[in-house]
């Protein structure tokens, strides 16, 4: 098991930097920002004196060297805009991401668990069609389109819930709705899937046999087996949540981790570019890991496998 662990770490590592690579290098791709930051009529002179500050006038191999290094001290280096640590941005906006990760994981958990449960024990009735029918529309609908017609519907029509930003306890329903509706869709049909295994095994005949009650069978040995890949995934979704919120983020003036990248995209702050696609690509390279580790925990069959 160690061995496995050891090896599946070293593999996160050769991840890291093939990610701190592919951003580097793409992030170059996008102009200068000399460009950006000085007047249009600004001297030769002038360029090269804010090229020589931000490094850029060194060799690009020289430059992606200085980057891998600094990386592993901590330091991102500063912001071109605003000429601050990259690191301030970043711990100002990622305790937004999290929380509205943490929010929509718990609401896709507490929709898509019950009722792929209920729509898996009343195989085949009313109420099973209309879970799949939510789950098909979960995993159709664009987070945009829905994110817009929320606002519409609950922000401008009926005026229940704020339109964006961060505030309160209401701020954060719609986005996190918005994020949480696909993922819930898909917990359904896993749970659904997952359970209709396990009430056709023959443990499940056998408690039944036994004339166990029909609520003991359904929650105590029906659920706890079905929910092995339901646990795995949901903690899967939250790291996917912290990278995939870009979008909705967006649409609410949500002030995450994902729209801060987008605005340095737009302004080619490639620091900061770089900084938040490293920690998210970190994040989610650290969450595979962390669910790998996880199922094994929960499977002793995976476990005794890998040992």
């Amino acid at each position: 098991m160690w061995r496995y662990l050891i090896g599946r770490a070293l593999q996160t590592l050769l991840s890291m930097l093939v990610v701190i690579s592919i951003v580097f290098f793409l992030t170059r791709l996008s102009g200068n920002p000399v460009h950006l930051l000085l007047d249009v009529n600004a001297s030769e002179r002038d360029q090269q004196i804010l090229m020589h500050h931000l490094g850029l006038d060194k060799p690009l191999p020289v430059q992606y060297g200085i980057y891998v290094m600094n990386i592993f001290v901590g330091d991102f280096g500063n912001s071109v805009l605003t000429r601050r640590p990259v690191t301030e941005h970043i711990w100002e906006r990622l305790p937004a991401t999290v929380e509205l990760g943490f929010v929509a994981m718990f609401l896709s958990v507490l929709i898509g668990v019950p009722l792929g449960m209920y729509s898996a024990v009343h195989r085949g009735s009313m109420l099973d069609s209309a879970a799949r029918v939510f789950a098909v529309l979960g995993q159709s609908m664009p987070a945009f389109w829905l994110g817009l017609m929320l606002i519409l519907i609950f922000a401008v029509v009926l005026g229940l819930f704020p339109a964006g930003g961060r505030g309160g306890v209401e701020n954060i329903v719609l986005p996190a709705f918005t994020l949480g509706y696909f993922t819930s869709a898909a917990i359904l049909r896993l749970t659904r899937s997952a359970m209709l295994e396990v009430l056709g095994s023959d443990y499940i005949k056998f408690a039944r046999l036994k004339g166990l009650h029909e609520q003991i069978v359904l929650w105590k040995h029906g659920l706890k087996n079905a929910l092995l890949p339901v646990v795995t995934f949901a903690v899967m979704l939250f790291v996917q949540f912290l990278g995939g919120a870009v979008v909705t983020e967006t649409v609410f003036a949500w002030p995450g981790l994902g729209r801060l990248i987008l605005e340095s995209i737009t302004t080619r702050d490639y620091p900061i570019v770089q900084a938040g696609v490293l920690v998210l690509s970190a994040l989610y390279l650290v969450g595979n890991l962390f669910v790998d580790v996880l199922y094994s925990y929960l499977n002793p069959r995976i476990r005794h496998a890998r040992a």
